[in-house]
């Protein structure tokens, strides 16, 4: 029997734009749509971010996301949420005083960064290890702040998927799970092609992969031009797969997508062809050890 491959769509992210695609999912109803159409299209999993209805900026707002579960919900009560805990943790350096943060800071404290997730408890949420450049900022997760999230994503019984950006992020995960900060089998998330982490390249994401635990679920992904050669690349490795208008906004080159469905399709597209078949929720939720 062919393998079963989860596909999970991330619909909207933090750093797309709409200069970049003037479709980009931004208002509630416009996202909870992207998810829908992604299930539609075959996904398994859809991955939250939401944004500001009128600006179309990375928004933080708990009533924006409870509002797009709601819109979800309301006609599939099937699909698997993932809903991020990334904004939070951006930093960028004034120029007069370097110690001081300045314009487009958004340092939060951890409790604050998965308050959303406390009261909205989805199946899964993700969970940032890396602390990195990111252009001329820096991203920061502290052992401390990812660990005191991690035991409040805990105990309202969510299950968190480590994202892991570079090899030392996951010399950091495997040490919560070794403290038992993260219980059962882990999911993880290997990203590439974010400048200053992992490259997209298939040595990159080999060795990532042999660094998680044997009992990982998994899913690598790419970003930009990347997005589509990585997702073969994980699922030639064995791992699961992830596209989406957060990763991508082409269906080809030089060709913008018409939006997260069409990205899913063709992802279920290439598993296919490969020989894989694409696992249901009910499938994926027995795969990752969730609650029926």
């Amino acid at each position: 029997m062919a393998r079963k491959t989860i596909i999970t769509c991330a619909v909207t992210g933090n750093l797309t734009t709409r200069e970049q695609h003037s479709g980009l999912p931004a208002t509630p109803e416009e996202i909870a749509t992207a998810c829908l159409e992604a299930a539609d299209a075959g996904a398994a999993i859809a991955h939250i971010h939401v944004r500001d209805p009128q600006t179309a900026k990375p928004s933080m707002e708990l009533e924006l996301y409870a509002q797009v579960v709601e819109l979800i919900r309301q006609k599939n009560t099937d699909l698997i949420l993932n809903i991020t805990t990334g904004p939070g943790g951006r930093f960028v350096p004034s120029d007069a005083d370097p110690s001081v943060a300045g314009p487009g800071t958004t340092i939060l404290p951890p409790e604050k960064r998965v308050e959303h997730i406390a009261r909205l408890k989805p199946e899964i949420c993700t969970l940032d290890f890396n602390t990195m450049n990111s252009g001329a900022q820096v991203v920061i997760n502290t052992p401390r702040n990812v660990r005191i999230m991690a035991e409040i994503i805990r105990d309202n019984g969510v299950k968190p998927e480590l994202e892991l950006f570079d090899t030392g992020d996951i010399v950091l995960a495997n040490d919560f799970l070794k403290q038992g900060l993260i219980e059962g089998a882990p999911m993880c998330s290997l990203v590439t092609g974010v400048k200053y982490g992992l490259p997209s390249t298939p040595d990159a994401m080999a060795m990532a992969s042999r660094m998680l635990p044997t009992d990982a679920a998994w899913t690598g992904f790419g970003v930009g031009r990347w997005a589509f050669p990585m997702l073969v690349q994980s699922w030639l490795l064995g791992g699961h797969v992830r596209i989406g208008m957060e990763d991508t906004v082409y269906i080809g080159k030089g060709q913008l997508t018409t939006g997260n469905g069409e990205l899913t399709a063709r992802a279920r597209e290439f598993i296919e062809k490969l020989g894989g078949e694409v696992a249901s929720t009910g499938e994926a939720r027995q795969m990752l050890g969730l609650a029926d």
